[in-house]
């Protein structure tokens, strides 16, 4: 029931060193996973064109969706935007649509247009320009054949606001619609080891099925494991009705293991 497989390219040596959390990977994949896509990989790559060039061929050799943060800025440093042209082997170029947001973002507080801010307007011939509502860099959204690339900017609002408004009403349209459902079955008592042979019998339950152990004790000497089922289908009581299945059996399973506490959420 998946519309495709995506990809998620981080941008930036902030990330590489630690001083930054990449929250927005983690936002990026959830909102994928829910509009029905498999996240098959999640990379983080420096401010360095080589390197985002051959991530952004890679992605787009081996999946049906990339969607990339970060380096859309005027800094010397932000250019993922004319890495990506290099990717697909075209000159970059100022799409005008694209400047004329950028200029009124700038002119709009007073400051003047500058080569810098010019440069946020530099995409591929053929790209789409996606209004930034709370920042100046606009987004970028290229389609070839099946493909679909989205460039975001790193800072968080940002992202998520154009990621909102433009990117996700395209992505939920592409394919079939695709509901998701999710449980949670907290268990304390039994260790996670012992836990694994009754993952493998729930989810043989039903092939849509993604059951996964999170443990959050300690394996031995005070197991807590918070484990959470997923479902896709075509329709969301389809999904609802998957989920309910496999947590009322695996609610079964574990209370079968002496000294077991369960409990769902």
């Amino acid at each position: 029931m998946l519309k495709g497989f995506a990809w998620i390219i981080s941008v930036g040596n902030e990330l590489l060193i630690g001083r930054v959390v990449n929250t927005n990977a983690a936002w990026l994949a959830a909102k994928l996973t829910y509009l029905g896509y498999a996240v098959r990989r999640i990379i983080v790559v420096p401010d360095e064109e080589n390197e985002i060039v051959e991530a952004f061929r890679d992605a787009m050799a081996r999946s049906d969706v990339v969607v990339s943060t970060g380096g859309l800025g005027p800094t010397p440093d932000d250019i993922t935007n004319l890495a990506f042209c290099k990717a697909l082997g075209v000159e970059a170029e100022v799409n005008e649509e694209a400047l004329r947001m950028v200029r009124e973002k700038y002119e709009s507080r007073g400051y003047p247009m500058t080569p810098e801010r010019e440069k946020m307007a530099k995409m591929p011939p053929g790209a789409v320009p996606l209004p930034n509502p709370v920042g100046t860099a606009p987004g970028i959204l290229y389609q070839r054949g099946d493909k679909v690339v989205v460039l975001l900017p790193g800072v968080p609002r940002e992202m998520e606001a154009i990621f909102e408004n433009s990117v996700e009403p395209l992505l939920k349209s592409r394919g079939p619609p695709v509901y998701f459902s999710e449980k949670v079955v907290v268990v304390r008592g039994v260790p996670e080891a012992d836990v694994a042979p009754i993952l493998k019998e729930v989810v043989k339950i039903d092939p849509r099925l993604y059951v996964k152990s999170h443990p959050k004790g300690y394996e031995v000497d005070a197991p807590l494991l918070h484990i959470h089922i997923y479902a896709s289908a075509g329709r969301e009581e389809e999904a609802q009705g998957i989920v309910k299945k496999a947590a009322e059996r695996l609610v079964e399973l574990l209370k079968s293991r002496p000294g077991a506490e369960v409990s769902t959420s």
